[in-house]
Order: structure tokens, then sequence, then C-alpha cells
């Protein structure tokens, strides 16, 4: 299983990937060893995570995340949040 992300930078941006240990990869971005890019915005933390059958689904779909503008990201977070909390009534 592999997971698109989202995380947001101590700077307020937004930072796509994707890997198949989500957990992990959150310690390798705030330690500095994960991308260049998250190296001098740390601390990060998950704000939207999508779980993918394949690598090649995940990187497709984070191609189409990150042709997002910003304003289309923090939506889908938005949206993805309002999704995690709702619970179904039973």
């Amino acid at each position: 299983m592999w997971t698109v992300y989202i995380v947001e930078c101590s700077d307020g941006t937004f930072y796509t990937g994707i890997t198949n240990k989500l957990a992990r990869r959150l310690d390798q971005h705030n330690a500095g060893r994960a991308s260049r890019y998250t190296r001098s915005r740390r601390p990060v933390r998950v704000l939207y995570q999508e779980a993918c059958v394949s690598r090649s689904e995940a990187s497709i779909r984070e191609g189409a995340l990150k042709a997002l503008s910003r304003k289309e990201k923090e939506k889908l977070i938005l949206e993805r949040r309002i999704d995690v909390t709702i619970s179904p009534i039973d």
C-alpha cells in the first residue's frame, strides 16, 4: 500500500510526496533527511493523506495534487478533515 501525502512546513508552505511508510517518512522529514525542500522548513506536519494501491497510482496522484493551486489544496485538505470527523450513522 502506498500513500500520497501533503505536509505543511514550518513556513506555511505545502510539500507533496509519496511513501509506503508514512510515519517513517514523516520522521525523516523532521530529521532533515527526506527532501531538500523540507530540510530547511522543519518541523512539518501531515495535513492530508490518501491511500493508493500501487507506486504507479501514487505517483500519478502526486502529480495531480502538485498541479493544484494552493487554494485547491486547502479545499481538498479541509474536505478530507470534514470527512474524517463525520462518523457514519448505524
